[in-house]
């Protein structure tokens, strides 16, 4: 009974309020998201800014919602949560026969959309993932990541087992919206120079293996769509090192895109020019 109930939580409305109260009350995440929105959208005016900083607050509201009910749910109750948008792009990746590469971002729900390969589609994925540090929160996050099948590789030292899962046929998950400096190389992002983890490229070219855009955003009724693009062309010279940085900037450029369409539903919670522009996230008012 308890677990009908919590799947049956109407999560936009219930998200929006806890949305809005983490608007007000988390202050230092809030000046994050106010600078970010600055710092890539110098067009908008005050006013425009604050009503998209809201709006982003809110879609963080209603993740939370969503990742609690994960827990509970079943296959069934997260297939009917979905819509799948660009089937025939798996299915020519999935012809190729090299595994696939399913690069994607804090956009959305993103955890509730890496669980519809397995309850829709009856395939597991492996999701590539940094730990949490505290290990209440790793430990649960794990759990919910993991009960229907799919598994997660932790970033330190796993491109020699990305390797091998790819080399199987398998599905690696790859969130690209993030990258320290020392693991990275340079890219635009919005404009501004910012990092990229060029490890996806480095995959590609070496097991040529498909790079599958995927993508879940809310749709207004507050159900969510699972968009895959077409592959990301990879660029093949004898200059591994450019192409690793011209390929990294392609798929940038497509989360770019995303991010530009659908701005709100995008985490500008993260510290995302950090490494190039430490002063804009220095404690000010």
């Amino acid at each position: 009974m308890l677990k009908q109930l919590i799947v049956h939580l109407p999560s936009l409305p219930i998200g929006n309020v806890l949305g809005r109260a983490l608007y007000f009350l988390d202050i230092p995440h809030h000046r994050v998201v106010r600078r970010n929105l600055a710092f890539a959208y110098p067009e908008l005016s005050d006013s425009q800014r604050r009503r998209l900083a809201r709006r982003v607050f809110q879609n963080y509201g209603i993740n939370l919602v969503d990742l609690f009910q994960l827990g509970w749910m079943r296959p069934e109750d997260i297939a009917r949560r979905v819509r799948l948008y660009g089937l025939e792009h798996f299915r020519q990746a999935f012809l190729q026969k090299r595994g696939v590469i399913a690069v994607s971002a804090h956009m959305g729900s993103w955890e509730f959309g890496m669980q519809a390969l397995p309850c829709v589609f009856g395939m597991n994925l492996t999701a590539v993932a940094k730990k949490f540090k505290s290990n209440f929160v790793e430990n649960w996050i794990h759990s919910v990541r993991t009960r229907f099948g799919n598994s997660i590789l932790y970033k330190k030292d796993s491109l020699a087992d990305m390797t091998k899962i790819l080399r199987q046929g398998g599905v690696l998950a790859i969130l690209v919206d993030m990258a320290r400096r020392k693991d990275g190389v340079d890219v635009r992002f919005f404009g501004k120079k910012a990092t990229a983890t060029p490890a996806v490229a480095m995959l590609a070219l070496r097991c040529r293996t498909p790079v599958l855009p995927v993508f879940c955003v809310r749709e207004p009724d507050g159900r969510l769509g699972i968009h895959a693009g077409p592959a990301v062309e990879m660029r093949r010279t004898k200059d591994l090192k450019a192409d690793l940085v011209e390929n990294t900037q392609r798929i940038t450029d497509v989360v770019e895109r995303v991010v530009r369409k659908h701005p709100e539903q995008w985490f500008w919670l993260m510290r995302r020019w950090k490494e190039h522009y430490p002063h804009l996230y220095e404690p000010r008012g």
